[in-house]
């Protein structure tokens, strides 16, 4: 009996025991999943990031773009594009990829936005001269990466980069067209500063920013006296003399938007600060100047001949500040070749040099006004086809003095006859169309005529340019054309 007793009680415990072992073994009970919720504060596409209260939005685009008759759609200039020879590239291709990421959080000091929009690129590339190892584009498998935008918004400021507030809301495409259209600023890519808007009501904003001048706002600072052939047969009419960047750019703007469209009106101040009149500190320099730039944008919408249909329109002036006006993408030293019906000349050159400012040794600053326009009309046929119409048009104009020495040099350096005079205008007209079969995915197609109205005549003596080809000789001084087209198929998402 004893035994029996004992027995069951060793059951009992081996059960408890295999019991206990089993529970031990059951699985913990797994945290409910957090699923990923959309957020409706800021529009279609924000979520809210799991765990947080902010709000964060992808998009983007994926483009192939095909040019023919220039290179990443603009005009025939420069090396090799410019030389019009066997050495200009009429082919040229893009693939990219744009990505974006918008996050935005409610705070008791409003939203708190931060926006990054990152390009990966693969360009086609030109040659320099005839060697193939001078290949200057994106190498197989390859590419470049581009930091368009990285911002932060907080409380009416913007600390970061992103586009100007002196620039129009569409850049310098007015109704699309190339990167090339002068007659107002563009910062498309992105400009570095710290910015403060205010908002008054009934649409209308007032901005005002200190923006970083060094690479999208400087034109060149010409010192004169450091002119050479070699140079000016380029477009280049002296050593860039740039000293350190003592200021930033002071932007304003004032902005009214309405149903029926926008009004804005921008000034900017901008320093010009010069290096030194030679190699070292004792040849001096000359003293600052602050040039400026005043630009007007106006946008109709819904224009009678049709639902979507806009007009944008926009000009420029300024003095001291080129590049408010021939913009940041634009060129600003370009040489254009063609052929010549003159005896004796072996081909026609157009030459441009564009600046801000010019000086010879021992003087002042003499700063270079420009003014110019542009505008644009799209016309919606249906929900899937649209089409435009474009142009931009800018005028360089130097000073007594700088005509002077500019001239001198022309005519001992480059032997010049005829009239001399750097001043030059520049247009652009172009036509698009596009196609949109479904949602967010286009097709384009856009041509476009660009003119360089230079004001020398006569001939330049040339002391030739290797890199393009081109011979020591004579050339005729005349205005030049250039067509292009792109061929273009964008999907956003």
């Amino acid at each position: 009996m004893n035994m029996l007793k004992s027995l069951l009680r060793g059951s009992a415990v081996g059960l408890i025991a295999v019991g206990g072992a089993h529970a031990a073994d059951l699985p913990v009970k797994a945290k409910a999943v957090e699923y990923v919720k959309i957020c409706s504060l800021y529009g279609a596409g924000f979520y809210y990031m799991p765990g947080t209260d902010t709000c964060i939005k992808f998009g983007g685009y994926v483009r192939a773009d095909t040019t023919v008759g220039a290179g990443d759609y603009s005009f025939r200039q420069g090396a090799p594009q410019g030389a019009n020879n066997r050495l200009t590239n009429y082919w040229f291709s893009r693939a990219r990829m744009d990505f974006t990421v918008d996050t935005r959080t409610a705070t008791e000091y409003g939203v708190v936005r931060t926006y990054a929009d990152m390009v990966f690129t693969w360009t086609t590339g030109t040659y320099t001269g005839s060697n193939p190892s001078a290949y200057t584009g994106d190498g197989i498998g390859g590419g470049t990466l581009g930091l368009y935008h990285a911002f932060i918004q907080f409380a009416g400021f913007t600390f970061g980069r992103t586009v100007s507030i002196f620039d129009a809301p569409w850049q310098s495409y007015p109704a699309g067209g190339p990167d090339t259209i002068p007659g107002g600023s563009n910062n498309v890519t992105g400009v570095n500063q710290v910015a403060y808007t205010a908002d008054f009501g009934q649409g209308i904003t007032g901005s005002v920013a200190l923006q970083d001048a060094t690479v999208q706002s400087q034109s060149n600072l010409w010192n004169l006296s450091g002119a050479t052939a070699a140079n000016m047969i380029q477009g280049v009419y002296g050593n860039n003399d740039w000293g350190g960047t003592r200021a930033p750019d002071v932007i304003g703007a004032v902005r009214v938007d309405q149903a029926w469209g926008l009004a804005q009106f921008s000034v900017a101040a901008h320093d010009l600060h010069a290096a030194y009149y030679g190699a070292t500190e004792p040849t001096g320099h000359p003293g600052d100047k602050w040039g400026w730039a005043v630009q007007g944008s106006l946008s109709i919408k819904n224009v009678p001949t049709g639902p979507g249909d806009s007009i944008n329109l926009q000009a420029v002036y300024t003095d001291g500040a080129s590049r408010y006006n021939f913009q940041s993408l634009f060129p600003q030293t370009f040489f254009m070749y063609s052929g010549t019906g003159l005896a004796g000349a072996y081909q026609s050159l157009g030459i441009a040099g564009i600046a801000d400012g010019v000086f010879v040794s021992g003087s002042g600053i003499e700063t270079v006004k420009t003014w110019g326009f542009r505008g644009g009309y799209t016309h919606n046929w249906n929900p899937n086809w649209a089409s435009a119409i474009y142009g931009g048009y800018g005028a360089v104009q130097y000073g007594f003095g700088g005509k002077v020495a500019i001239c001198a040099n022309a005519i001992a350096l480059l032997a010049l006859t005829g009239a001399c005079n750097p001043d030059f205008n520049f247009a652009v007209i172009g036509v698009n169309t596009v196609w949109t079969p479904v949602k967010n995915l286009a097709f384009t197609a856009d041509v476009n005529w660009s003119h360089l109205d230079q004001k020398y005549s006569g001939t330049f003596t040339s002391p030739g340019v290797a890199s393009i080809a081109k011979p020591a000789a004579v050339y005729e001084a005349k205005d030049q054309n250039s067509v292009s087209m792109l061929l273009r198929a964008q999907r956003n998402f």
